[in-house]
């Protein structure tokens, strides 16, 4: 049985904003991330990919920085992508939508011919991506008042 719903490139307008309203759903209503930090330069360039039920609501998304964007947050390996971003809307958790978000991020990376994605989990999320082949590594830090621990898996 096919799942309820689709992940895709976001490529036109109205995903991209389909994403950022699941972004601002997750992190800024319900984290009570600042809206101001939320959005930021590298969303210009970012590959996001969004997921959307059969009734062309959306779900859940995230997003790869690569190359020039991604060097800053993954020590300036440029064949390491940076997954980050993801969400999935309250109503569609528990329904494999993070991990067919995390999946569809890893095809772009591969496509863009990186060898390995890293993240910045939060850390009551490392078991999540740690089921997704993820490994964490250094210290837990504080981002946007959130606990996080940074995360690889070579592709």
């Amino acid at each position: 049985m096919s799942a309820p719903y689709t992940v895709r490139v976001a490529e036109d307008p109205a995903d991209r904003e389909a994403c950022f309203a699941v972004r601002k759903e997750v992190f800024v209503v319900e984290q009570g991330v600042a809206q101001d930090i939320e959005y930021d330069a590298y969303d210009a360039v970012a590959v996001h990919v969004l997921a959307v039920r059969e009734d062309g609501v959306p779900l859940g998304t995230g997003r790869l920085l690569y190359g020039d964007a991604a060097a800053a947050k993954t020590g300036g390996d440029a064949s390491v992508g940076s997954l980050g971003r993801l969400a999935v809307a309250c109503q569609a958790r528990g329904l494999g939508v993070g991990a067919a978000l995390v999946r569809a991020v890893e095809e772009a990376a591969r496509a863009r011919g990186l060898a390995a994605v890293d993240l910045h989990a939060q850390t009551h999320a490392l078991g999540f991506y740690e089921r997704l082949g993820y490994e964490a590594y250094g210290p837990e830090f504080p981002d946007a008042g959130i606990a996080h621990r940074a995360m690889r898996r070579v592709l």
